[in-house]
């Protein structure tokens, strides 16, 4: 009988062992595998990973943040090996590192698919918490991790819950997570519901949670709100929410409208009254008088409430007779009672004018009853312009003087440089128009009008004139008496030869004669011309005495002429 062969192996063949018994290991290192529990010392699990070799993991490794982990011998577990042996003859293994590896590949995935994950938030770190994913550990920031902010994270952690991925970066380890997108999500699915069974035009029972300068609001449902804007409260003018509502307030309000699109609910508590707007024109008529309650001043007037509901806007320029450019709140003050007058009623814009100065005495009209067409009055001027002066009448009112009326022989311009303010003037009374709120005044037409001492002049008529100023281009000379109207004479009018056209041959005070050759009562401008009346006179005597062609000469008839009108 054969005895079996020995194996001895060579040093060849316990390299080839050797080096198979290392690919063994090498292909284990760093890679996730199957281990089987082979027993619980404490609180460290001993774990079969192959090969004949053994690892321990602490228990905790086994339990999800915040729940304890549940092993017994004979579980089979996923673990990490690091290396086969450590200093001990042991595998170094971990089932921490299994569990990261295995949740960045199913987190991926989900990320890439939108998906909701699950997590457990298990401690608080700056700017937000952390929370386990299964093996991963993610961020979740302080903002993300609810609709509203949350105080007191403490009922959150340790619970089992979904969250949103908002990014992820496998090489820096960094995954942040988000509470708040999975509520907003729910909520809108839940407001979604609720609002398809509100129609417009119902009627709800609703809890105020929030109030703003601009509304208030109001819970229909759990998770679903409608705003009750400021105008929709009342019909009356409500100057902040607050005056109507208080937070957790429950409420009756009207659905108005609801956004098809963006699921927006407005709601309405005066809806649910009668519309006071209604008839409103008939009940308060133009020109009828009515007492209300100032409810708010503003830079352009104030607002008076005629009933609850009903409001008109008192403008401005209907405030006072006298006083312009003044701010309304020196007129009239908050809850003061007034006597207004309605000027304007749109119904369909839902707007009542009002007038606070209507209900007063117009002292326009008044000074025009006191102070007629043509009387005079004393007063300082108040203020110098372009066009004239403002002279003062009473305390609030003005009188103007405008330039044409300062001086019947010079321009209002040249004029009007007499005149600073403080002057005390006489005027006349022009005219007073009640309406636009202007009184004229003229303070030449206190004296007399030039004009009237030459009595009625026409074209062709002769004048003495008296010469008030010697010229360089003409003299001006006054007409009639002292106090006539002025007028100037050209040089080429001062006579018909070319060389007595000299106006130094006039002094200041001589007489001169001269015939109107123009008269513009409107302008009130005289033309005169000693030349036409020489030339006239001249052609008077010829007509009169005979001509130089039968034999007279010039002189000679000339002298006849003057000696005629000497007899006469």
């Amino acid at each position: 009988m054969a005895q079996p062969q020995s194996f001895n192996p060579t040093r060849n063949d316990f390299a080839e062992m050797l080096e198979a018994s290392l690919l063994d290991r090498r292909s284990f290192e760093d890679n996730v595998v199957t281990g089987i529990v082979t027993a619980i010392e404490k609180d460290v699990a001993v774990i079969d990973v192959g090969l004949k070799t053994e690892g321990r993991v602490p228990l905790k490794e086994f339990g999800q943040a915040g729940l304890p982990g549940m092993l017994k011998v004979g579980d089979k577990v996923e673990v990490f090996v690091e290396r086969i042996e450590n200093a001990n003859g042991e595998a170094v293994i971990s089932r921490d590192k299994a569990r990261r590896e295995e949740a960045w590949d199913r987190l991926e995935e989900q990320f890439k698919q939108e998906a909701r994950v699950d997590g457990v938030i298990f401690n608080r770190v700056k700017g937000g918490f952390t929370v386990d994913l299964g093996g991963a550990v993610a961020f979740l920031p302080g903002s993300q991790v609810d609709i509203r902010p949350v105080r007191d994270a403490g009922p959150l952690m340790n619970i089992p819950q979904p969250f949103r991925i908002l990014k992820m970066d496998k090489r820096r380890g960094n995954i942040v997570v988000s509470r708040r997108s999975i509520l907003e999500e729910d909520r809108a699915e839940h407001r979604q519901e609720v609002v398809r069974e509100l129609n417009e035009g119902d009627t709800r029972d609703g809890i105020v949670k929030n109030i703003t300068d601009y509304g208030a609001f109001v819970e229909l449902a759990p998770g679903v709100d409608g705003l009750l804007h400021v105008t929709d409260m009342s019909w009356s003018r409500v100057n902040h929410p607050s005056e109507v509502l208080g937070v957790n307030d429950t409420v009756k309000v009207k659905i108005i409208k609801i956004n098809p699109e963006t699921h927006r609910i407005s709601l309405g508590i005066k809806q649910l009254q009668p519309d006071p707007w209604q008839g409103v024109a008939a009940k308060y008529p133009v020109s009828a008088k009515f007492s209300g309650r100032v409810t708010n001043i503003t830079d352009y007037g104030a607002f008076v409430e005629l009933e609850q509901g009903i409001e008109g806007l008192v403008h401005v320029s209907e405030m006072s007779w006298v006083k312009k450019n003044v701010h309304p709140g020196k007129v009239v003050s908050t809850s003061q009672e007034v006597e207004v007058m309605v000027l304007e009623v749109d119904e369909s814009k839902r707007r009542i004018s009002l007038g606070l100065k209507q209900c007063a005495d117009n002292p326009w009209e008044r000074f025009a009853e006191e102070h007629p067409i043509g009387a005079v009055i004393e007063g300082e001027v108040k203020n110098i312009t372009e066009f004239g002066l403002f002279v003062g009448i009473t305390d609030d009112m003005d009188g103007m003087v405008h330039l044409s009326d300062l001086d019947w022989n010079r321009p209002g311009e040249e004029a009007i440089k007499e005149y600073k303010k403080g002057d005390v003037v006489k005027a006349k009374v022009l005219d007073v128009d009640s309406d636009k709120e202007r009184i004229s005044l003229g303070i030449k037409q206190v004296g007399s009008d030039p004009m009237d001492s030459v009595g009625e002049i026409n074209r062709g008529d002769d004048v003495t004139c008296t010469v008030t100023a010697v010229e360089q281009g003409g003299i001006e000379v006054q007409v009639g008496g002292e106090g006539g109207p002025k007028a100037f004479i050209r040089k080429s009018d001062l006579s018909k030869e070319r060389g007595e056209q000299r106006p130094e041959r006039f002094a200041v005070g001589d007489k001169v004669d001269a015939r109107v050759t123009g008269f513009d009562k409107v302008s009130r401008r005289i033309s005169l011309s000693i030349k036409a009346r020489e030339v006239a006179e001249e052609k008077e005597a010829v007509e009169q005495y005979g001509s130089a062609d039968s034999g007279a000469s010039l002189g000679d008839i000339l002298g006849a002429a003057l000696k005629g009108r000497d007899k006469r």
